[in-house]
């Protein structure tokens, strides 16, 4: 078992088979040692988006269900990057992570939500997991899922 796998086991972590895109692009793309992956949604382990789960923060959703959502849309990413590379101890470091909320105009708490993904990738990569970021209001996300992430990750 990989030393990043047995992390994830440790923190009670089941990697979901990654989710099939829905649209004309691909889930990831390789180009030299970086993988970039597209973004994905806050869908559980049994590839499903929750009712909890749709909707907009500063509405129907608080901070905190939308920081779990983060997190989903973390691990997912880490779905698709071991399905990229394999073994996830190939990683050398998680250099970017975009975030999309879907807000109402107001809401302003758009940071702490993307954290719950931010948190997952220093929890499960250690130091190798800090990583530049963007954090962006959206007025809609597809299934009207209240966050999205994607990601940019170095491996060897």
């Amino acid at each position: 078992m990989s030393a990043v796998d047995k992390k994830l086991q440790d923190l009670g972590i089941t990697l979901p088979t990654p989710a099939a895109p829905v649209a004309n692009y691909v889930p990831f793309v390789r180009t030299g040692n970086l993988i970039v992956i597209s973004g994905q949604l806050c869908l559980g382990l049994d590839g499903k988006l929750s009712d909890g789960h749709k909707g907009k923060l500063g509405a129907e959703i608080t901070p905190e269900v939308g920081q779990e959502a983060a997190r989903l849309c973390a691990i997912n990413l880490l779905a698709q990057l071991k399905a990229a590379v394999g073994d996830l101890d190939k990683v050398v470091r998680c250099v970017r992570l975009g975030g999309f909320i879907n807000a109402v105009p107001t809401f302003a708490g758009l940071a702490p939500v993307m954290n719950g993904a931010s948190d997952l990738m220093v929890e499960v990569l250690g130091d190798a997991g800090r990583h530049a970021r963007s954090t962006v209001g959206v007025a809609e996300l597809p299934l009207d899922a209240c966050v999205e992430v994607e990601g940019m990750f170095e491996v060897k």
